[in-house]
């Protein structure tokens, strides 16, 4: 499978964020968002993440880490694809799950902005 195509789609749905979010990388396997700094730390969030890996790409939402009733209404399908507490790997294109992952991506950052971090 060609890994860049996931990455190419996975990161569309991240780049409608660069205008709210800092870019901390932007390359060929590796796109990276964090929040602007906060008021509690000073320091910037991750928000979210997309790399290619040797065997599948890594999709990384942080805000589900924090908030895991986000993941609430979430498919199985969905859930299979996750790697620990905040990260799903594919290793194809799945158009059905990957809307179901936008649609999440846009409410964790509906979350990250009622809540002022955005």
């Amino acid at each position: 499978m060609d890994y860049n195509k996931i990455f190419t789609r996975l990161k569309s749905y991240l780049e409608p964020f660069e205008n709210n979010l800092f870019v901390l990388h932007n390359k060929n396997d590796n796109y990276y968002l964090n929040t602007s700094s906060t008021e509690t730390n000073k320091k910037p969030e991750f928000f979210s993440a997309v790399q290619i890996k040797k065997s599948y790409v890594a999709f990384h939402l942080m805000p589900i880490y924090y908030y895991p009733e986000l993941l609430d209404n979430v498919s199985d399908e969905l859930k299979n694809k996750m790697q620990g507490k905040s990260c799903f790997n594919f290793k194809a294109i799945d158009d059905k799950l990957f809307e179901e992952l936008n649609t999440l991506t846009k409410s964790c950052f509906k979350k990250y902005k009622s809540l002022n971090k955005i």
